[in-house]
């Protein structure tokens, strides 16, 4: 009775692959978690057997709504990584050439077909959104329905089997065994780092969350009286600001050259660490309940001036007029929907976020000067999306002929690339093109798990061939794509380009888009230090290897 009802109304089978698998996914062994993804294609992988198939045409659509919105979230910051960033940018490469050239060295000794070799190398390098380029290259290599059926299923089994051992191997490699290759104490390594770049390294970064950045204090002017504003502040490096000074019972405000005098209360706002050092050089502190909350104002802000791209946010500081960066204070800085470290000594990159605070007048000032305030909007411009949708479909219907293997985008390839444009084009050009962050997030997370649950559904027997064929063969193979690029990139990181260990593991992190490893990588560094190599990286590779289904196909279909 259950089999009928799955296979006359699949779309129960659907929502409980979903269910079930995001449930089995956040099962958590240490750092390790199969993640909603891979666990609704081990439920769907099940049902299958039922014989429930999902309509072809939901999941083209659910793929093409997840690679447009993966294209336009990362469009600003793949655009913003080209160029800039190299000494990352080679270890992605290095990713790229390596397990293409260890996915065609399968090909040729295991004799793998194109299916299996496109889920090798999306599950392998943890990538799931190849199965979904792959899928469709399969579709128009102008085969049978039959032998397109077997490959695609193919695909999703090669890629649950090998996703599984390389998601333990990167995690394991990139916080236990790279530090004891490296010699290096990872979490010393990491206070130090923190230190460089200009925090006080002294704390877990649990602890260092619990204590205000920035803080508002008011005190009398004491033996400051007599000194101007901008002599006061640039004693304590202009990371503090005297913002209204009650002076006869009347709020003033503070320009640079206002003269401080006996008697005046004076309300400083800034950074938490030189507002202690300054409160020597003061008077009395006494209660600041007659001032505004200065601080109130908090406004996100895209990255979008060539003029501070590559810049610490401490040479933004000195290259910045006084009166210009009087009062404006970084608290955060977010990237690809990842939080930096916002030290002094973190460079910033068209593309990043910045969570500017202080005076609203100042924060106003602050945003005009790099780029523009992301308007928190709950609304989607749907002729923005659906534009973007329809020009990828229409460009993935090209294909080219290279050596004799034919290079199709497919409707992935061509939403990916269209939905990285329009994200870069909404990133210059704000006024249009409105996919909040929320929204985006929902269509990644909804389009993706519902397409693997999909084509988990029509993988049915097949599956258990593929897994009975090959036995260890294929884990074998998922843990050397890990571990081959990974010493690569670790031995050329370290001795060539000389990157700080826990940004470079962050990277290898980065170039397998292991989320789980960057995760674990912090939990042991105990600082988010990795996340600034991380960031880079996946911010290619996430772009990259999706591209590189359509490629293994080809080539696995003409050498395999």
């Amino acid at each position: 009775m259950i089999v009928e009802l799955l296979k006359s109304q699949p779309e129960i089978a659907l929502f409980i692959s979903l269910a079930l698998g995001y449930l089995i996914g956040s099962i958590r062994f240490g750092p390790i978690s199969l993640g909603g993804v891979c666990g609704t294609l081990i439920v769907a992988l099940v049902l299958g057997q039922t014989g429930a198939r999902i309509a072809p045409d939901l999941k083209n659509i659910a793929f093409a709504l997840f690679i447009f919105a993966l294209g336009f979230t990362g469009g600003p910051q793949f655009f913003a990584n080209v160029g800039r960033g190299w000494r990352y940018g080679i270890l992605s490469i290095i990713e790229i050439v390596s397990v293409m050239t260890l996915i065609m060295i399968a090909v040729v000794t295991m004799k793998l077909d194109a299916g299996t070799a496109a889920g090798l190398l999306a599950g392998a390098a943890t990538e799931s959104a190849v199965i979904g380029t792959a899928s469709e290259a399969i579709a128009k290599l102008g085969l049978s329905e039959a032998q397109v059926s077997t490959l695609q299923a193919h695909v999703v089994t090669a890629y649950s089997v090998s996703y599984l051992f390389g998601l333990i191997t990167i995690v394991l490699f990139t916080s236990q065994v790279a530090p004891l290759i490296l010699r290096v104490n990872l979490r010393e390594e990491a206070a130090r780092l923190y230190r460089k770049l200009g925090g006080d390294g002294a704390l877990d970064e649990g602890q260092r969350l619990a204590l205000p950045p920035l803080v508002g204090r008011a005190f009398l002017a004491g033996p400051a009286a007599g000194t101007a504003v901008a002599a006061f502040e640039a004693r304590f490096g202009n990371n503090i600001t005297i913002e209204r000074v009650l002076r006869a019972g009347r709020q003033i405000e503070a320009d640079a050259q206002f003269v401080l005098q006996p008697g005046d209360t004076v309300f400083i706002a800034g950074r938490r660490e030189p507002m202690v050092e300054a409160a020597g050089a003061l008077g009395e502190e006494v209660s600041g309940e007659g001032f505004t909350n200065l601080l109130a104002q908090r406004v996100d802000v895209m990255v979008t001036r060539r003029d501070v791209n590559g810049l610490t946010l401490a040479q933004m500081r000195e290259r910045a007029a006084p009166e210009a960066g009087r009062g404006i204070y970084v608290g955060a800085i977010t990237r690809l929907d990842t939080t930096v470290p916002a030290l002094p000594g973190t460079v910033v990159h068209r593309g990043d976020v910045l969570t500017l605070l202080g005076a609203p007048s100042d924060v106003a000032r602050g945003a005009k000067r790099l780029g523009y305030v992301i308007q928190q909007t709950q609304k989607t411009d749907f002729v923005y999306l659906g534009l973007g949708v329809l020009l990828g479909m229409l460009i993935g219907r090209f294909s080219l002929n290279v050596g004799g293997v034919s290079l199709v985008l497919g409707t992935g390839g061509g939403c990916l690339l269209t939905g990285l444009l329009f994200g870069w084009a909404r990133s210059h050009f704000p006024v249009v093109g409105s996919l909040p962050s929320a929204a985006a997030q929902v269509l990644k997370d909804f389009g993706l798990a519902t397409f693997i649950a999909a084509v988990g559904l029509s993988a049915g027997p097949d599956a258990i061939k593929l897994v009975r064929e090959y036995g260890l063969a294929l884990p074998a193979a998922g843990i050397l794509m890990v571990l081959i690029p990974g010493l690569l990139s670790l031995w050329i990181g370290h001795m060539f380009l000389k990157l700080e260990a826990p940004m470079l593991l962050g990277a290898i992190a980065g170039q397998q888009c292991s989320t789980p490893a960057i995760s674990a990588l912090v939990g042991v560094t105990g600082n988010s230090t990795p996340v600034i190599g991380y960031t880079i990286t996946y911010a290619l590779s996430n772009i990259l290897l999706p591209l590189m289904g359509p490629v293994v196909v080809g080539l696995a279909a003409k050498f395999g």
